[in-house]
């Protein structure tokens, strides 16, 4: 089972309640189906939930269950949001039967006539509550498979950059990350997230990795549909993981050139823009862990692509990279790959992400200090204000193992520089 330990944990978990979560659900769907009066309707029904049952319940056990993933994705996925949210729903019924059982020595020791009027209305508490704990994840659930994964949300942020040239203030990018064109994000929806960044007229246009899923989902149209981006200054790139274990990165940069784009791998390009210029640096998908989970070097040999002498901005699909770049100088990185968790549970000012099962930088901007040797080209040069680095982290369009979202809709983000000290 892969993935950082905590996810790990939570689908064990999840594997556990499957078999006591769909028992539940099977036999109370069963006695709703008896209930049917016409045998051939209710046998047909009785077929139905049994066949959807167990297909969901092998295919999260022994995979490979349901028909191929190019004939039925939809099918799979689905099963899969149905495991999980009857295993919670199954959890919330079972909480609310708990506190109904904790309540009954406090009932019993009501006065008689206190009990006469108060057990019918607790019997009507509970049994509601109990539908609703129930209903509530699978309803939620619905809204991100449905909804929530299609509403586009524009962000704009500014990024106040210390010692900015004053010809580069006001810079404008649109950052588009994890597209995974393919069942869950056909060519229609990119077409529409290229038109929402193209209304803000900006002047580059940067892709931060995982345009696909799988080796068989179709770059091509996913790079010719980003290639109708406009941007004075061009479209650039940079790879993603998926790009990387599907063995595309030479396939994906070969076709940013035929499309009139560029995709950056461990280079660097001083790009002008009315009369300044900066450094733009891209890298591959670093990865920061093993596959045995131990610390592993990122950003290695970074050094010889940054520029002391103008603004440098990584293109770098893990956003794990950041202390790393801070450290050299970079004065802003520009990431993908958390897709937010897809997922994020807010109570008051405090957020959950499963996002941070793999990085404390999950979505939106951060800043680090930049160490003073990194600062000057001349060690001897005084410096008059304290400079920091700064990490954007797109929360991405598309989905990967589930097409749900849920607290974190798609996004397009306009970031503006600014020149501050």
């Amino acid at each position: 089972m892969r993935g950082p330990r905590p996810f790990r944990m939570f689908l064990l978990v999840i594997l556990a309640l499957t078999p006591l979560a769909q028992y539940f659900w099977f036999s109370r769907a069963w006695y709703l189906i008896e209930a049917v009066a016409w045998p051939e309707p209710r046998y047909l029904l009785q077929s139905l939930w049994m066949a959807v049952v167990l297909a969901a319940v092998l295919d999260l056990l022994v995979g490979s269950v349901l028909p191929g993933r190019d004939l039925w994705p939809w099918g799979r996925a689905l099963s899969r949001l149905w495991l999980i949210a009857s295993c919670i729903g199954y959890v919330g019924v079972t909480a609310v039967g708990g506190i109904e059982w904790l309540s009954r020595p406090a009932i019993a020791a009501l006065p008689a006539a206190q009990q006469a009027r108060v057990e019918p209305m607790r019997g009507t508490i509970f049994r509601y509550a109990a539908y609703l704990a129930g209903s509530l994840p699978v309803l939620v659930t619905a809204y991100g498979c449905t909804a929530g994964r299609l509403r586009y949300r524009v962000v704009i942020v500014e990024v106040p950059l210390t010692d900015l040239p004053p010809s580069l203030d006001g810079l404008r990018i649109v950052q588009l990350s994890d597209i995974h064109i393919g069942s869950f994000m056909p060519r229609t929806k990119i077409r529409k997230a290229v038109a929402m960044a193209n209304a803000f007229q900006a002047d580059l246009a940067v892709l931060t990795g995982d345009l696909i899923s799988h080796d068989r989902d179709p770059l091509e149209d996913c790079i010719a549909e980003l290639s109708q981006l406009r941007a004075p200054v061009g479209i650039w790139g940079c790879n993603g993981n998926h790009e990387r274990s599907a063995g595309v990165e030479a396939w994906a940069q070969a076709l940013f050139q035929r499309y009139g784009m560029r995709l950056l791998r461990q280079q660097c390009a001083e790009v002008l823009w009315r009369g300044g210029s900066f450094n733009l640096i891209g890298v591959d998908d670093q990865r920061d862990r093993t596959r045995t989970g131990e610390r592993s070097p990122v950003l290695y040999g970074i050094e010889t692509l940054v520029r002391k002498d103008i603004p440098n901005i990584l293109l770098s699909h893990n956003p794990n990279t950041f202390d790393r770049a801070a450290e050299v100088g970079i004065e802003l990185s520009l990431a993908g790959h958390t897709h937010g968790g897809q997922v994020r549970l807010a109570l008051g000012d405090r957020q959950w992400s499963p996002a941070r099962f793999i990085t404390p930088f999950v979505a939106g901007l951060y800043r680090l200090p930049v160490p003073p040797e990194a600062q000057a080209a001349d060690p001897g040069v005084r410096l008059h204000h304290p400079k920091s680095a700064f990490l954007y982290v797109n929360s991405g369009l598309g989905t990967f193992g589930l097409p749900v979202r849920l607290g974190v809709p798609p996004e397009i983000t306009l970031l503006t520089l600014r020149a501050v000290g």
